[in-house]
């Protein structure tokens, strides 16, 4: 049995959640998502909740599938609703970075500033060093960091570049301490 599968998906109010055949929407304040649901997956949608099951709790993949989908289903509820944000910091000498609407200007220690298109749906708001990413769609949110900050990873020696703000980079000794 799934553990997480088998909890119920609490509906806030102000929250429309409709099946129509394999296709999930879910709509509130922020925003509409729609996810495709497997065969093997059921949904009983309630006034104030969602729940999970399949077919043959035995089956490996259907297990698996179980899980999946109640998060999914989860995030899709809570991002509607709440949204989700991610925070990355620039460490470096000269880097700096801007949002100007739906770009953010970059400026990497690269010959040439970078301009990062953000996707709809996203926002980032700049603060000094620091960067949020916001949006309902959790895998857009997640996706969209991970793009930025893959423009210039952080090194190891000193520690510049993008990276997440609660993320530890392991640092090397340089060259002088082999000594």
């Amino acid at each position: 049995m799934s553990r997480l599968g088998k909890l119920p998906i609490a509906i806030p109010k102000g929250t429309t959640v409709l099946l129509t055949g394999d296709l999930l929407s879910v709509k509130g304040p922020k925003g509409t998502l729609t996810q495709l649901i497997p065969a093997e997956v059921k949904l009983a949608i309630t006034d104030e909740q969602i729940s999970v099951t399949v077919m043959d709790a035995d089956d490996k993949k259907q297990r698996a599938l179980w899980g999946l989908m109640r998060s999914l289903i989860r995030n899709m509820v809570e991002g509607v609703n709440k949204g989700f944000e991610k925070k990355l910091e620039i460490n470096g000498v000269g880097y700096k970075m801007a949002s100007a609407g739906d770009k953010v200007n970059l400026s990497l220690g690269f010959s040439h500033p970078v301009v990062f298109n953000l996707p709809k749906g996203i926002t980032a708001v700049v603060e000094g060093k620091f960067i949020t990413i916001a949006g309902f769609d959790k895998q857009l949110v997640g996706e969209t960091a991970a793009s930025i900050r893959r423009l210039k990873e952080p090194e190891p020696y000193k520690g510049k570049g993008i990276k997440y703000v609660d993320e530890v980079i392991r640092r090397k000794a340089g060259k002088t301490s082999a000594k």
